[in-house]
């Protein structure tokens, strides 16, 4: 149960995040606010680390595959890909599609087993819920 409201409060700092990044790209840019959001995560991170978890550095170091270390990097374009679809759909039209994109692409890594994930087998309730979930974005977006 604790992972469901994690994921719930994920879902919500996600959407608050994308506004008040569009906003302020509104007043400075995409890539000034870009860099600000990417600093202060960084600045968080690194508080938090000290306070709570001295994990070692050199752990990052031995990472394999080595493209696992991109999350920063995408990390960088999911911030910017945000706030450019915010900005264009207002921010109930992008959550929607963001959510959509996310939930097939995930279930296309698991089904292939991508990214060292275990693969599972394709069950047709899910494609269902999927199919119901762009159903909901039809009406959401004519009505």
């Amino acid at each position: 149960m604790a992972g469901f409201w994690i994921a719930v409060l994920s879902g919500a700092l996600m959407s608050v995040q994308g506004v008040f990044n569009t906003q302020v790209t509104k007043q400075s840019g995409i890539w000034v606010a870009n860099a600000f959001v990417q600093l202060t995560a960084l600045l968080v991170c690194l508080a938090v680390w000290l306070a709570a978890d001295r994990s070692s550095f050199t752990a990052l170091f031995q990472v394999e595959p080595k493209y696992m270390l991109l999350g920063g990097v995408i990390g960088t374009f999911i911030t910017y890909t945000v706030i450019k679809s915010m900005e264009m759909l207002g921010p109930a039209r992008s959550a929607m599609f963001i959510v959509v994109s996310q939930l097939i692409l995930a279930y296309l890594i698991e089904l292939f087993g991508l990214f060292g994930v275990e693969k599972q087998p394709v069950e047709t309730k899910k494609l269902l819920g999927m199919g119901i979930m762009i159903a909901g974005i039809v009406i959401f977006k004519w009505t």
